[in-house]
């Protein structure tokens, strides 16, 4: 397929925002989607775990919180260098790697025969975790059109939210049937995806552009134009106008700290560490807290456990729909003082009984969920191709670096302040996510 334009980065960008959305795009989405899923599966999978394990290897409190913490700290490990991986190599490769690291580890966790070798296998499949998730994002942004790119994107999004609700209703089914070992063995499924991604899923166009592999970038959109066209049988719309910027051949940590992009980074970091350090401080310990707090026989604790994933669910649905007709700025303020109002409630009143908190948990994760499915949007819309995956997997190092801190705070909280004390401290990190939400850029 012949261009009259020259071959630019701007016309590689125009001819990717003409495409139709179509048959091509919903398959990537489904690929990258089931990736996804199985990332906040694994994420989630040790939660509906620790409820036995605690009592079969007599693990002490204080390293329950380092078991949870683990994982998340291989996260952030895996969130700074996939950044740096993608930039460099591409965002396919740093997908594939990523989904083939943490399956691997998955299945590995399954064989753990004691709390050390359980914890530092936690700690690689964090590494891939936590690359995946950013990388993958930034992937789905570039190509997606700019035009309801925020109600596409969240579609995708969503998956995140009901690889959690998965994991909650296969550890409550799972588990008291089967044993914790299987909700590893279930994890590793993406290894299959992983052999696939390559064939079905080419390299960014845009990426390429901007490294000025302008022949490649050309040979990839062509064949998607092909694709979505038919063969040129549905002719495709008339390029959009692009407006030109210089391109730069390197990306360098100091671009994000520079100019107007300075206070962009900054803020959106106060934004993912405040809704993380709340969201993974408490989603691992929530089956743990029924069974030890409340008193909750293992089925009920794990029976209980899934109204968290459930609201999570249900407040990323009405974010899609709402999200780009309000504006990035508002849903955020707005979840963040929801999510924060949650919180006191449970420390005021809803704690005292193991239905008051399925109640006043279910209702925090609707904000929260729909905060952390969302924010991936809101990061990747801040940056230029040349500098998102940077900027998103740096974002994602501060997500990690809360999830490792958090459940750390409610293991030191929890014996000294009682639950409703923890929800208490949490509700000052909800509250600064909504004060910082104040002075965040619309994009839409």
């Amino acid at each position: 397929m012949q261009h009259a334009l020259p071959l630019t980065e701007q016309t590689i960008a125009a001819r990717l925002e003409r495409l139709p959305y179509s048959r091509w795009h919903v398959r990537i989405t489904v690929i990258l989607g089931v990736a996804i899923f199985f990332d906040s599966f694994d994420s989630l999978a040790i939660a509906y775990v620790l409820p036995v394990i605690i009592r079969d290897w007599s693990i002490a409190p204080e390293k329950v919180g380092a078991l949870l913490s683990v994982a998340n700290f291989g996260q952030a490990v895996g969130a700074f260098a996939f950044g740096w991986i993608a930039e460099r190599l591409g965002r396919v490769p740093a997908v594939r790697i990523t989904i083939a690291l943490y399956a691997v580890m998955s299945f590995a966790c399954a064989f753990a025969q004691s709390y050390d070798q359980l914890f530092w296998f936690r700690f690689v499949e964090g590494i891939g975790l936590g690359g995946e998730i950013p990388v993958a994002s930034s992937y789905i942004s570039e190509i997606l059109r700019a035009q309801r790119r925020g109600s596409s994107f969240l579609a995708y999004q969503m998956i995140f939210p009901v690889g959690l609700l998965g994991a909650a209703l296969a550890g409550a089914a799972v588990v008291p049937s089967f044993g914790w070992r299987w909700m590893f063995i279930i994890g590793a499924v993406p290894a299959l995806i992983a052999l696939v991604l390559r064939h079905f899923c080419p390299e960014s166009p845009r990426w390429l552009a901007c490294k000025g592999r302008l022949r490649e970038a050309d040979e990839v959109v062509t064949h998607i134009e092909r694709i979505v066209s038919h063969n040129g049988a549905q002719p495709l719309p008339p390029l959009p106008h692009i407006n030109a910027r210089p391109a730069a051949s390197k990306t360098r940590l100091r671009e994000l700290f520079a100019g107007h992009y300075a206070r962009r980074t900054l803020l959106v970091w106060v934004l993912w560490a405040s809704s993380y350090i709340v969201s993974y401080g408490l989603q691992g310990w929530i089956p743990t807290l029924y069974r030890e707090i409340y008193h909750l026989s293992l089925q009920q604790s794990l029976n209980y456990a899934v109204a968290a994933p459930l609201g999570s669910v249900l407040g990323s649905l009405i974010c899609v729909f709402l999200i780009d007709r309000i504006g990035r700025r508002y849903w955020f303020i707005g979840a963040f003082l929801l999510a924060a109002v949650s919180l006191i409630g449970l420390w005021a009143i809803g704690a005292r009984t193991a239905l008051g908190m399925l109640l006043g948990y279910g209702f925090l994760s609707m904000w929260l969920g729909s905060i952390n499915m969302s924010i991936f949007l809101y990061t990747a819309e801040i940056y230029p191709t040349r500098m998102r995956a940077l900027g998103v997997s740096w974002a994602s190092f501060w997500l990690r670096v809360a999830a490792t801190v958090g459940p750390l705070v409610v293991g030191f909280a929890l014996p000294r302040y009682g639950i409703s004390g923890v929800f208490l401290i949490f509700s000052i990190f909800a509250l600064t996510g909504g004060m910082a939400a104040i002075f965040m850029v619309e994009t839409r």
